[in-house]
């Protein structure tokens, strides 16, 4: 089996993001595993995971594992961000009472944390999935 990979230089193919979260295919597309075909008019995903001297490669399914554990991360801290909202609120509707005050603070708190591991998660997971692509 020949084992191809285009460069994909064609913005055409280029992923875009939605609330800045990235189509699957954006380590593929780094990685040069997608080309536009000019006869068909549309954007191939130009995978194969034989190699062309019989090994496995299992590069491309990487990639795509990396591209959605990007996009799960991603809405992670979306929601993190929605609990630091939803956070606020409880604590601008405590009017004074010490213990509904707290439980907003707490949530707070916690939801900042957890934006800080879904960043620290997402850095890690976008240099890794650049090194490899």
């Amino acid at each position: 089996m020949e084992f191809l990979i285009y460069f994909a230089a064609d913005p055409q193919c280029a992923p875009g993001t939605f609330f800045g979260i990235p189509a699957w295919y954006k380590y593929l597309y780094d990685a040069g595993y997608v080309a536009f075909n000019t006869v068909t008019n549309s954007c191939e995903f130009n995978v194969d995971l034989v190699k062309s001297g019989g090994g496995l490669d299992l590069t491309s399914l990487a990639l795509i594992g990396l591209g959605i554990l990007d996009i799960l991360l991603r809405i992670a801290g979306l929601v993190a961000v929605g609990f630091v909202i939803y956070g606020g609120v409880q604590y601008m509707t405590a009017a004074g009472q010490p213990d509904k005050a707290s439980k907003a603070f707490n949530t707070i708190l916690n939801s900042l944390i957890g934006m800080g591991i879904v960043i620290s998660a997402a850095a890690i997971v976008a240099f890794i999935g650049n090194r490899i692509g």
